[in-house]
């Protein structure tokens, strides 16, 4: 996980750094609003890739007394918080100086110094963009796009490809919005786009928070892998039924799971411990993320939790 992500981030980190630059150089030169705006949403999306490194890092602290399942949350709570920095500084930001601009219209000076650091901008994106792809491909599986997203539970990957999306359409609705008020001669273009890039990272950072909510309150495993449990929880001999299979992802790569088995009336004490034991070690053996296992031994009872 955190190899992969890391890439992600460390490329999205510098492309980002030096499209910011260019973009702050380009809107104090040319004074347009879409470019600015443009520019804050680099400089924000340069931001949240230092906070997801910093989640990243932090989650893989050892567990301690305070927090006995690790850090792993960590990086859910810093994915979390770069989408409600996108929202209110990146989408805040631009959709407050575009306004402005469409209240107070001036035209755009030397426009082709903003065609050229667009330019350089959807070459920089545009690689960082496929970066996070790749290594979003190799995630989702057979999985298609949008489940993937749903079920992800490194939220890292998917966070930066949404950036990286936003800010190719953003790049895209800045160059129309400085063309079109280049062409025809209304200013009022430059301040529309940068209202619409606003727009874009609103919508951005609304869908980052509510995938980014369930890991971070506390999502279940992926289906696939509490099915599995609970078949091989089932084929013990001295196993009765399975009532429940709870699941709990701590992190990324760490799911904590709580079994409730109704074993055989007739097992001594003895042959439940060795249940438990093997149990223990198959599901480990067969879910490599699955780090702690609880049992409980119970009568059989109904559940609509499964």
């Amino acid at each position: 996980m955190a190899t992969g992500s890391k890439k992600v981030i460390y490329a999205a980190l510098v492309g980002n750094a030096l499209i910011a630059i260019t973009k702050f150089i380009a809107a104090s030169i040319t004074g347009s609003s879409a470019m600015l705006s443009e520019g804050i949403h680099s400089l924000v999306d340069t931001g949240n890739q230092v906070l997801l490194l910093n989640g990243l890092k932090r989650a893989q602290k050892p567990p301690d007394k305070n927090f006995p399942f690790g850090y792993g949350k960590e990086i859910y709570f810093w994915s979390f918080i770069v989408a409600i920095l996108i929202f209110a500084l990146g989408a805040g930001i631009s959709i407050y100086e575009g306004i402005l601009h469409l209240r107070h219209p001036e035209p755009v000076t030397t426009p082709y110094i903003n065609y050229i650091v667009i330019g350089f901008a959807l070459v920089f994106e545009g690689f960082a963009w496929y970066f996070a792809f790749k290594e979003f491909i190799k995630s989702k599986g057979k999985w298609s796009y949008i489940t993937a997203v749903q079920r992800a539970k490194d939220p890292s990957i998917f966070v930066v490809l949404f950036e990286d999306s936003a800010a190719l359409i953003g790049l895209v609705v800045a160059f129309l919005g400085i063309f079109l008020g280049q062409v025809t001669g209304i200013v009022y273009f430059d301040g529309a786009a940068s209202v619409v890039i606003g727009l874009i990272l609103a919508g951005t950072a609304t869908w980052l928070a509510y995938e980014t909510k369930g890991l971070l309150i506390g999502e279940s495993a992926n289906e696939s892998i509490v099915v599995g449990i609970r078949e091989i929880a089932s084929k013990y001999e001295k196993v009765e039924h399975v009532n429940e299979v709870l699941t709990l992802h701590m992190g990324p790569d760490f799911i904590l799971v709580n079994i409730s088995l109704d074993f055989v009336d007739e097992s001594c004490s003895d042959e439940v411990e060795v249940t438990i034991e093997d149990l223990d070690k198959q599901i480990k053996k067969n879910y490599s993320q699955v780090k702690r296992v609880f049992v409980e031994a119970e009568a059989r009872k109904s559940s609509s939790i499964e």
